[in-house]
């Protein structure tokens, strides 16, 4: 079974493009989201929150959206020194926060200005968090009552026949040939999330160069094993 034959399994899958050459797979785990990301900029909404766990697609469609709205990307590393808001979103109206896992250690005061400028210039605001602003510990009465208030948006883990389709991408950008018996045997043993698929189809494809092997079973088993 070559690599051509391995993406052409019946998944029947929607693509969506992403930054760079990437594809993003349409699922019920984040359809929802995705439209959202479709309509913009027709939010009926000046911000929308996007959260789920660990590895469920959260920074693609983050990435996604900004290269649509271009957007100013902000990470959480920024808000937490204070940054004025102008700075942060440059000559953009709209701006993506990747919260990552750290929702509570955004300094409140840069954000609520970063809210209120994307606001005045009539942009958009998109952030993507472990969990939904109402869950989250903020002191500032004014911020959190304007994070609230925007819609959240759950994104799941990848189902299996999501995660069966991304691992069969990426063994396909690899040019790696891989049969349908080594995708099962891989999705009965894998983390559920996109960036567990990353990382073990990266290590297959070393582990293959480096021993001259092709990816079969063996060698996933030694693999998972390490």
């Amino acid at each position: 079974m070559n690599a051509e034959t391995a993406v052409q399994l019946p998944l029947n899958l929607d693509h969506r493009p992403a930054l760079g050459a990437d594809d993003f797979l349409v699922a019920p785990s984040n359809t929802e989201a995705v439209g959202w990301i479709d309509r913009w900029p027709d939010w009926d909404a000046p911000g929308l929150t996007i959260h789920g766990p660990a590895g469920c697609g959260k920074s693609h469609l983050l990435n996604v959206w900004r290269s649509r709205s271009h957007a100013a990307m902000v990470n959480i590393a920024e808000l937490c020194r204070g940054l004025d808001p102008t700075e942060l979103l440059g000559s953009s109206s709209a701006a993506a926060v990747d919260c990552g896992s750290a929702d509570e250690a955004a300094d409140e005061t840069t954000m609520f200005h970063l809210y209120n400028t994307v606001a005045e210039r009539g942009g958009g605001l998109l952030l993507a968090a472990r969990e939904p602003p109402a869950r989250w510990p903020i002191a500032l009465a004014d911020l959190a009552s304007r994070l609230s208030a925007l819609p959240a948006i759950s994104l799941q883990a990848p189902d299996d026949r999501l995660l069966a389709a991304v691992l069969i991408k990426q063994f396909s950008d690899r040019q790696l040939a891989v049969g349908e018996e080594v995708i099962d045997y891989l999705m009965a043993r894998i983390e559920r999330s996109f960036a567990a698929a990353r990382e073990l189809v990266q290590a297959l494809d070393q582990a293959a160069l480096a021993g001259h092997r092709r990816v079969t079973i063996p060698l996933a088993r030694d693999v998972l094993q390490r």
